[in-house]
């Protein structure tokens, strides 16, 4: 059996462990197909997921062929592994497996991550991708991701997780992130608070790799927004005073800023959606040929579920894959976006090496009711874990498992008006949309596009 350290709660985050050799040594075996197609590759603590998703989308619609790998997954493994919008089928994942199996088997210490990664480069490298967007896994520095020579580096949102594993301070943080850094190759980095931004800086200039800020470089903006979609303005700093004149005379100038259209919640995804746009935007300067329309289309049809996703409307049913403090503070300020006013029921699950006090202190001030519950994994925290948290709040909770019956229990007893939301883990929302057929019967009025 192969090591999978997203079972463990707590484990070291040491070269002895995590290293790029075995990784290396396995895809030499099979010819090294990550060097078959380019790469955009995404770090980061927040957002990476859905800026891969974006980029992937946006190429795709403009005619390529996309792989996109990212972890973890919300119902089945093969979630992570997608070429043109479409899962690898568990058939070519076995006998992707079985033909590794030999070299595997030569590499003492491979974990099973470094295996899946291996075999999604060559399922991409065999369907004759032209691109793939590649979420790092764990960190950057030693992530199996680490390998590929990508067009742009991108470092999403950094703020504190796994801290038992990359560090207790930002910087620490920021500086493993920073790993991903290639010589020469540019970077796009979101909006980091200083002590991040500081040291990603430094590394950056040290290996010779231009920077390109989202909120200095390229500027955004929210515009209107709805439970199915949202409207993001992006535009380059360079035509600021072409957005001052715009702003002044209410859009009756004949320019206009750039405006696209994503399926995404949250003032967080309008960030994103910006940080996949500059990367976006340095892949087409590479000589890639990527007009502005089909990024308008990508972003239109992405499709990433589990981030503040409107599964129902009446009653309101939300899942949200927050699972940091800094994610949980998101959420809390989409509810208020969204839902300004209304009651909240908080079904509430979250794995045990997670920052539990800081999520509860975020979301629980906006909580009328809350409800603990346990997802099916080995590092859940269990419901007197959870209790103990919450009874310091002072909170009287409902203790419910597994994750499917508490969401029933949390619609059954849900009053006019009021928002039930089921987050704290990646688990717990995956947990909910696989039970959701069952569980949408009890509701009236489903989103139409929401819960795909």
């Amino acid at each position: 059996s192969f090591v999978d350290y997203t079972l463990e709660r707590s484990y070291r985050y040491t070269p002895d462990r995590f290293n790029l050799d075995r990784v290396r040594v396995l895809l030499r075996a099979v010819g090294d197909p990550h060097r078959a197609f380019g790469s955009i590759h995404v770090a980061g603590t927040k957002g990476k997921g859905s800026v891969s998703a974006l980029s992937a989308a946006a190429l795709r619609a403009g005619g390529y062929r996309v792989g996109l790998y990212t972890s973890p997954h919300l119902i089945r493994i093969t979630e992570r592994i997608q070429v043109d919008g479409e899962e690898i089928t568990e058939e070519a994942m076995a006998a992707l497996l079985e033909e590794l199996k030999p070299d595997v088997a030569r590499i003492p210490g491979i974990t099973m991550f470094e295996i899946l990664t291996a075999l999604a480069f060559l399922h991409f490298a065999r369907q004759k991708v032209d691109f793939a967007a590649v979420e790092v896994g764990l960190g950057g520095r030693l992530d199996a991701t680490n390998v590929v020579e990508p067009l742009v580096s991108v470092i999403t949102s950094l703020s504190y997780d796994h801290m038992h594993v990359l560090g207790n301070s930002l910087s620490d943080i920021a500086r493993e992130k920073a790993g991903i850094i290639k010589r020469g190759i540019p970077l796009v980095l979101a909006p980091q608070q200083h002590e991040a931004e500081r040291v990603v800086e430094e590394i950056a200039r040290e290996r010779g790799a231009p920077i390109i800020r989202v909120g200095r470089d390229w500027l955004y903006a929210p515009g209107g927004h709805d439970l199915e979609r949202q409207t993001v303005f992006i535009w380059p700093a360079s035509e600021q005073a072409h957005m001052d004149t715009f702003v002044e005379t209410a859009g009756s100038e004949e320019w206009a800023p750039p405006r696209y259209e994503i399926p995404l919640l949250g003032f967080h995804q309008v960030v994103n959606s910006a940080v996949a746009y500059a990367a976006l935007d340095v892949v087409r300067r590479s000589g890639v040929r990527l007009e502005d329309d089909a990024i308008q289309q990508g972003f239109r049809e992405v499709v990433w579920p589990g981030r503040f996703q409107v599964l129902s409307r009446s009653p309101v049913v939300v899942i949200d894959s927050a699972h940091n403090r800094d994610s949980a503070l998101r959420l809390r300020i989409a509810l208020d976006d969204y839902f300004p006013g209304q009651p909240v029921s908080l079904v509430f699950g979250a794995m045990g090496d997670k920052d539990i006090p800081g999520m509860l202190a975020e979301l629980l001030p906006r909580v009328s009711r809350l409800i603990l519950t346990q997802p099916d994994h080995p590092r859940a925290a269990t419901l007197e874990e959870l209790a103990a948290l919450a009874h310091g709040h002072g909170w009287r909770v409902e203790e419910i498992r597994p994750v499917a019956e508490a969401l029933r229990f949390a619609l059954s007893n849900s009053r006019p008006g009021e928002v039930v939301v089921a987050a704290g883990s990646l688990t717990v929302a995956g947990e909910v949309l696989a039970a959701w057929d069952s569980i949408r019967s009890l509701l009236l009025e489903p989103v139409g596009e929401g819960a795909r």
